[in-house]
C-alpha cells in the first residue's frame, strides 16, 4: 500500500497514545509502520535530498498538530502523551483526524489562524477563503506552505525554551540582541547579570558601539502569562537605575492589562512575547539553522530578447 497521509495517522497515533504513558516519538514510528502493513521498502523511504523517513517524517507533523489542538503534549523533546483532553476526544471514537476536525478544538483554531493572518500579511486578497487548493496558484500554496513550516519551527523553539536554563535563557537573549546590532562585539556589548533578577535587571547592553546609551532588560522563562505587577516591577527597577529604554522579554505572553500599561508610560519599554522571540530568532539565526533549500525559477526573457 502507498504510505499513509499525516493525517491518516492521526487517530492510530492518539490511540497509541492512549495508554497515558510518555512515548518516544522514534519508538512510534515503527507501531504506525506495523499498523499500516508497511513493507521495509516503504518504511525506509526517504524524503528527497535528506536522510530522513517519509514515515517519521509524516508522524511528526501528526504528533504536532494533536499537540496544536491540545490533545497531546511533549514532556521532553521528541517525546508525546496524551492529555485528559485527548482521552476525552478518544472516547468519542473518532474516525479520521482530519484538520477540519481539528478545527473544533480552539487552540488549534487559533494556530491556523495566525498562519491565515500571516499569509494574508504577504499575499494579494485572493477572493473567497473557502476555496480550495486546486482554486490557488502554485505560488499561493507554496507560501501557505512556507507560512506553516515557520509556525512549526516557532512551536519548536518555544517548547526548547520553557525547558531551557534561566542563565542559558539570559545569555540566549543576550546572544539576540548581538545579532541584531546592538553593542557591537561581545566584549562591548554590556553583559548578563550574575544572579537572575537582580534588582529586577536580568542584563544590560549598549545601544551603540560607544555606549552611548543602554538598554536595560529582564528576561523571563515563564509558562504563565506576565501581568501588569511584572512590569511595574520592571519599571521600578528602570527608576532605580535611572534608565529609560527597557525591554522585558518572556517565554510566554503579556496579560491586556500589562500592555496597556507599558503604552502608558513616560519609559520607553519594549515588550517581546514567547511568539515574537522566537521569530526573532529565526530571522536572525539564533538557536536554529538551514535545512533544505528550494529555488522557484523563472523565464529570463533578456536572454530570449537578444538579438
Amino acid at each position: 500500500m502507498a504510505i499513509p497521509k499525516y493525517d491518516e495517522m492521526t487517530q492510530p497515533l492518539l490511540q497509541f497514545l492512549n495508554d497515558g504513558q510518555e512515548h518516544k516519538q522514534r519508538d512510534l514510528a515503527p507501531k504506525i509502520a506495523a499498523h499500516f502493513n508497511l513493507t521495509e521498502q516503504e518504511r525506509s523511504a526517504l524524503l528527497p535530498n535528506t536522510a530522513v523517513p517519509y514515515v517519521r517524517h509524516r508522524l511528526g507533523w501528526a504528533g504536532f498538530h494533536l499537540r496544536k489542538a491540545g490533545l497531546a503534549d511533549s514532556p521532553k523533546k521528541g517525546t508525546l502523551r496524551i492529555t485528559d483532553a485527548g482521552k476525552t476526544f478518544l472516547a468519542t471514537n473518532p474516525g479520521k483526524i482530519t484538520r477540519a476536525v481539528l478545527m473544533q478544538f480552539e487552540p488549534f483554531r487559533s494556530y491556523m489562524n495566525r498562519i491565515t493572518s500571516e499569509v494574508a500579511k504577504t499575499s494579494e486578497p485572493v477572493g473567497d477563503k473557502t476555496q480550495g487548493d486546486h482554486e490557488t496558484t502554485p505560488e499561493e500554496r507554496i507560501l501557505a506552505a512556507f507560512t506553516e513550516l515557520r509556525e512549526t519551527l516557532v512551536a519548536d523553539i518555544l517548547t526548547r525554551l520553557v525547558d531551557i536554563d534561566p542563565f542559558r535563557f539570559e545569555r540566549l537573549v543576550l546572544d539576540l540582541l548581538l545579532a541584531m546590532g546592538y553593542g557591537g562585539s561581545r566584549a562591548e556589548a554590556g553583559w548578563v547579570t550574575k544572579k537572575s533578577g537582580d534588582e529586577g535587571i536580568d542584563g544590560i547592553i549598549n545601544e551603540d558601539r560607544l555606549g552611548l546609551s543602554q538598554v536595560h532588560i529582564q528576561a523571563k522563562r515563564w509558562k504563565s502569562v506576565v501581568g501588569r505587577r511584572e512590569i511595574q516591577g520592571f519599571v521600578g527597577a528602570l527608576a532605580g537605575q535611572q534608565a529609560n529604554k527597557g525591554v522585558f522579554i518572556t517565554t510566554s505572553d503579556y496579560s491586556s492589562d500589562a500592555i496597556a500599561y507599558t503604552k502608558a508610560l513616560a519609559q520607553k519599554v519594549v515588550l517581546i512575547d514567547g511568539h515574537r522571540l522566537a521569530e526573532l530568532m529565526i530571522a536572525h539565526g539564533i538557536g536554529v539553522s538551514e535545512g533544505t533549500a528550494y529555488y522557484v525559477k523563472k523565464i529570463d526573457s533578456d536572454y530570449f530578447e537578444e538579438a
